[in-house]
């Protein structure tokens, strides 16, 4: 079995890397501006959003100055939550972790190169619509709810 430490890292460049991927191939492979959006099933479409804000498109940034103040606040959360990762020796809140810095990390580079976060998976139900979000924002989501799910076990049920 893979140490905590290591399954970390790794975790952290799956997500970095299938993110960043997607976001590339969908930009610049189909294209996705020049084409537009597609159906994947009849509740997903993949379209094409650009959030200058944060997670919901919550403090939407139109200037520079909020723009890299979101970049800052990105970098410096991944690298504070990768600290606590590698000091971490309970499995979930490793893999939790790791899912957080991974999200951070591919969000946070999104703002710096495009100036905007690339979002683009469209869930929705007859007039119901969801959010639209990237593989980062679900691993955020998911680090997140871990996160959460851990912290409310009870002492007995957590691992040594």
């Amino acid at each position: 079995m893979m140490p905590a430490r290591r399954l970390g890292i790794f975790i952290v460049a799956l997500v970095f890397g299938l993110d960043q991927a997607l976001k590339l191939w969908l930009l610049f492979g189909v294209r996705l501006a020049e084409t537009g959006p597609f159906e994947v099933a009849p509740f997903m479409e993949i379209v094409l959003a650009w959030n200058r804000g944060i997670s919901y498109g919550l403090f939407q940034q139109d200037g520079d100055l909020g723009r890299w103040l979101l970049v800052v606040i990105s970098f410096v959360a991944a690298i504070w939550l990768g600290r606590w990762m590698l000091r971490e020796t309970r499995r979930l809140t490793v893999v939790s972790l790791a899912l957080i810095v991974g999200g951070a990390l591919g969000n946070g580079l999104d703002r710096a190169v495009y100036g905007a976060v690339v979002d683009f998976v469209h869930l929705h139900h007859g007039s119901f619509s969801w959010y639209i979000f990237n593989i980062a924002d679900a691993a955020i989501v998911v680090g997140v709810a871990a996160l959460l799910y851990e912290s409310f076990r009870s002492s007995s049920d957590k691992p040594a």
